[in-house]
């Protein structure tokens, strides 16, 4: 059986948002090119809905289709008056009532007043688009809101950042389901990256140097071609030309973390990659990504991913 991926278009649902999960799902595929998900669109109540552009979307399926999701997409919509509010209309209430316990649960940008006025962010991380991060966390106190990332996942609800951040947490769960060969494939289709550096901070309106001289970006590149070797800060700097002080500064304008963290993420995802494509013991993937010793490999690999190097080869190799 293939994973059921259900899209709820809602009135008034943006239609970039509403398009990324069916690209993004469908476009992933085994090794015998077989589809890994299936996914179906349903609005409420079965009729079409209005977009906020100048067309409706009309679809096949009502809220009945919800029963047999495995995962629920909530796409953003700009006519959610009453979740914007922190309350459910009754129709989407009972609709939303129909998906099974053990179902998996997806917002994309302002999808999340949804789940939040469902009551299934309580407790949790989540986020949102950025210009409406304050407005959601007066709303939906109770809600851990994190501004700043691309998206969140507490297991079972994952939550998107705004607009294009849905393609990032879609890829996401492509690469949790399926390992990062086939996320990379749908990645390559859709001309996209397969990981974005930073958050969405690096997109919040403020003032961001421009231009090379001003730029972290030539010593990404150049630090990605040497994750085995020592990085510090200090050489970081040196590569940029620039104080330390600055680079820090700067890098975090730009990529929306901060040097040490991003440099975690680069070498996880080397590490990764190694695991899934090749044979190598775990100890020589921890010193050609830069963590040294299989120990950190371990812990990094737990704290990001929540399983060790060995688990996660046995779950994706080949």
């Amino acid at each position: 059986m293939r994973h059921r991926v259900v899209v709820l278009a809602l009135d008034g649902v943006i239609p970039l948002e509403l398009g990324i999960p069916a690209r993004v799902f469908g476009g992933a595929r085994g090794p015998a090119d077989e589809p890994l998900y299936e996914v179906l669109t349903c609005t409420v109540d079965g009729r079409p809905v209005r977009t906020d552009a100048d067309f409706a979307v009309s679809v096949d399926h009502d809220a009945a289709l919800l029963a047999t999701a495995d995962t629920v997409v909530l796409p953003a919509s700009h006519a959610l008056d009453e979740a914007y509010e922190g309350r459910l209309p009754a129709p989407l209430a009972a609709a939303l009532s129909r998906v099974r316990p053990d179902a998996r649960w997806v917002s994309i940008c302002i999808g999340s007043y949804v789940l939040a006025a469902a009551g299934l962010l309580d407790g949790r991380r989540a986020t949102t688009h950025w210009m409406h991060a304050e407005h959601f966390q007066r709303t939906f106190p109770r809600v851990r809101v994190d501004p700043n990332v691309l998206f969140v996942d507490e297991g079972d609800v994952l939550t998107s950042a705004g607009v294009a951040s849905g393609l990032d947490l879609c890829l996401h769960l492509v690469r949790r389901d399926h390992g990062a060969e086939v996320a990379n494939r749908v990645a390559k289709r859709c001309v996209v990256p397969a990981w974005r550096d930073g958050g969405q901070a690096q997109y919040i309106e403020r003032p961001v140097p421009s231009g090379a001289a001003g730029s972290t970006a030539a010593t990404r590149d150049w630090a990605q071609d040497r994750l085995g070797e020592p990085l510090p800060l200090s050489r970081l700097a040196a590569h940029a030309n620039m104080s330390v002080r600055t680079f820090t500064r700067r890098f975090g304008e730009e990529v929306g973390t901060t040097p040490a963290r991003w440099l975690i993420t680069r070498r996880v995802d080397r590490a990764r990659q190694l695991l899934e494509t090749t044979d190598l013991p775990v100890d020589a993937v921890a010193a050609d990504v830069g963590f040294g010793t299989a120990t950190s490999l371990r812990q990094h690999m737990a704290s990001r991913l929540g399983v060790p190097p060995s688990l996660y080869r046995k779950t994706f190799r080949g």
